[in-house]
């Protein structure tokens, strides 16, 4: 049972992204053993926080976020995948492939590839995403609270009832179409892609009970 909760050593970064990689293809491909024990489904609100509290002077106390505890991992029909935190996983190719539920968080990202990915209730938490393809991504109640998306193509990616607190946004004002019942509260966004987002905006957060249009600041 070490597969499941195992942490990668210390080894040089790009080594770490092929680990990771290697270890998350088997966990998917794998049934594991029954963990009656663990209760995190995916990105839920209360279940996605707990690395954080108490972690330097930036980090947010848990009981001061909507979104607490949890850990780098998920359970979901059957099986269990670990992404240890904080793993390098730059310049990464997920193209297509099932990531619903599974959890990225405080791990760095970038330039990596999940085009066309099935990212549902996937947890980004903190993530550094700069520069990544999302396009046509499935990200539906897709937790990307704090993360950093500087540069990432979100184009045709599916936001609905997707978690944007605290995120920053950096990529092209147009990409995003669906973004219905989304909740960018104090999300970082350029002027312009503010003004775009808020034409489309619509629909209330249905974990957060905060409405799309109301969390982007738009004007009535």
């Amino acid at each position: 049972h070490e597969l499941w909760s195992m942490r990668l050593p210390h080894v040089p970064v790009n080594t770490h992204a092929t680990v990771a990689a290697a270890l998350l293809c088997l966990s998917l491909t794998t049934t594991p053993p029954a963990f009656a024990d663990l209760e995190y489904q995916g990105s839920k609100v209360g279940q996605d926080k707990q690395f954080t509290a108490g972690l330097g002077a930036g980090a947010e106390k848990a009981e001061n976020s909507k979104i607490q505890g949890g850990g780098a991992s998920t359970l979901q029909q059957g099986r269990r995948i670990t992404i240890t935190r904080g793993v390098n996983l730059d310049n990464t190719n997920w193209k297509g492939e099932d990531l619903r539920g599974v959890a990225f968080q405080q791990s760095v990202v970038r330039s990596a590839n999940f085009e066309k990915a099935n990212l549902k209730t996937a947890s980004f938490f903190d993530a550094d995403l700069s520069n990544s393809n999302f396009k046509d991504a499935q990200m539906a109640e897709v937790n990307l609270e704090m993360a950093d998306l500087t540069g990432a193509d979100l184009t045709g990616a599916d936001l609905t009832n997707a978690y944007m607190t605290g995120a920053v946004v950096n990529g092209p004002k147009g990409g995003l179409t669906k973004i219905d019942d989304t909740d960018w509260t104090d999300a970082q966004l350029r002027k312009d892609q503010r003004t775009y987002l808020c034409s489309i905006a619509k629909g209330e957060n249905p974990l957060t009970g905060v409405e799309t249009r109301m969390s982007l600041m738009c004007k009535d």
